[in-house]
C-alpha cells in the first residue's frame, strides 16, 4: 500500500486532542485520519510515569496494527513522560507536541512564559527542558491545574469560572508575557480565560504544532495526493461523554465506537 494512503492516527486521554485535529483536518482535509480518545485512563495528569509509558505503548501496539503513516501525540502529558522511552520503537512517525512547538515558543521575543499543564507535565518540566535548550534566557513557570482536564471532560466550563480563575491568580504573582495552554484541552476553556488575560498573551500550541506536522509530512512525502478524506473515532469507554463533549468543539456526526486494545 502506498505510505501516502495510510492513516495519521491522534490520540489523547479524552476530547483535548480535538483541538490538534479540528485544525489539522481543515489544513489537510483530504487525509484519512484515525481519533483515540482514553477516557478510560483519563485524567493522564495525576498517574505516574510508568503508568503512562504502558499505556502509551498499548496505544502505540495499536496504531501499528493498523498500519498507520503517522502518529499525533496530542496530549503533553504523554509527550512529556513517554515520548522518549516509545519513540525509535515503531515503524512510523511520531509527533509528540511538547518537543515539536519548543523550538517555535523558544523564538518567541518575551522573558517569562507561564505554562498552564497537568501535574505530570509539570512534574517533568518538559516544557522547561525543551524551550530553554532553544532559548536559555526565557524564564519558564510551571503551574500545574489538575482540575481543568475534568472541566472540559464534564462540559462544565462557565459552572467552574471561580476555580479557574483562582488558578490564574495563582499564575500572575509571576507576571508572564505569554500563558502557554500546556494541556489540550485548555483550549476548550478560552472563553473563560479571556475575561481575565488578554488573549493576545495566550498561546494554544496546537496551531504551531499542526503547522510543524505538515511540514515535515510535505518535507517527507508523506501528504495524501488524491482528494476525499476519512475520518474514525474509537474511545476505550463513555462513548456519549465523548460525544456530548466534543460538541463544544467540533462536530462529531455519530458517536464513538467502543474499542477494548486499553
Amino acid at each position: 500500500m502506498d505510505n501516502k494512503n495510510k492513516k495519521i492516527a491522534f490520540f489523547d486521554s479524552g476530547v483535548g486532542g480535538l483541538t490538534v485535529f479540528s485544525q489539522m483536518k481543515k489544513m489537510l482535509p483530504n487525509e484519512k485520519y484515525l481519533y483515540f480518545g482514553d477516557l478510560k485512563n483519563s485524567p493522564y495528569g495525576e498517574k505516574s510515569q510508568d503508568e503512562l509509558i504502558h499505556i502509551s505503548k498499548k496505544i502505540f501496539d495499536f496504531f501499528a496494527s493498523q498500519d498507520v503513516k503517522a502518529v499525533v501525540m496530542a496530549c503533553n502529558t504523554t509527550s512529556a513522560t513517554a515520548y522518549d522511552s516509545l519513540k525509535d520503537n515503531y515503524p512510523y512517525k511520531i509527533y509528540p507536541i511538547i518537543q515539536s512547538c519548543a523550538k517555535k515558543i523558544a523564538q518567541l521575543p518575551v522573558k517569562r512564559i507561564c505554562v498552564f499543564a497537568t501535574e505530570a507535565t509539570v512534574k517533568t518540566h518538559a516544557y522547561q527542558k525543551y524551550i530553554n535548550k532553544n532559548n536559555p534566557n526565557i524564564e519558564i513557570f510551571e503551574t500545574a491545574c489538575p482540575d481543568w482536564v475534568k472541566i472540559v471532560e464534564e462540559n462544565r466550563v462557565f459552572e467552574s469560572e471561580e476555580q479557574i480563575k483562582s488558578d490564574l491568580e495563582h499564575a500572575f504573582v509571576y507576571n508572564p508575557e505569554k500563558f502557554i495552554l500546556g494541556c489540550t484541552h485548555y483550549p476548550f476553556l478560552t472563553k473563560v480565560l479571556v475575561k481575565y488575560v488578554d488573549e493576545s498573551k495566550i498561546l494554544n500550541p496546537a496551531e504551531i504544532f499542526v503547522d510543524y506536522i505538515i511540514a515535515d509530512l510535505k518535507k517527507n512525502s508523506m501528504l495524501k495526493d488524491s482528494p476525499g478524506g476519512q475520518e474514525e473515532f474509537l474511545v476505550s469507554a463513555n462513548p456519549q461523554n465523548f460525544k456530548h463533549a466534543a460538541d463544544m468543539f467540533y462536530d462529531l456526526k455519530n458517536i464513538p465506537q467502543k474499542t477494548d486494545l486499553i
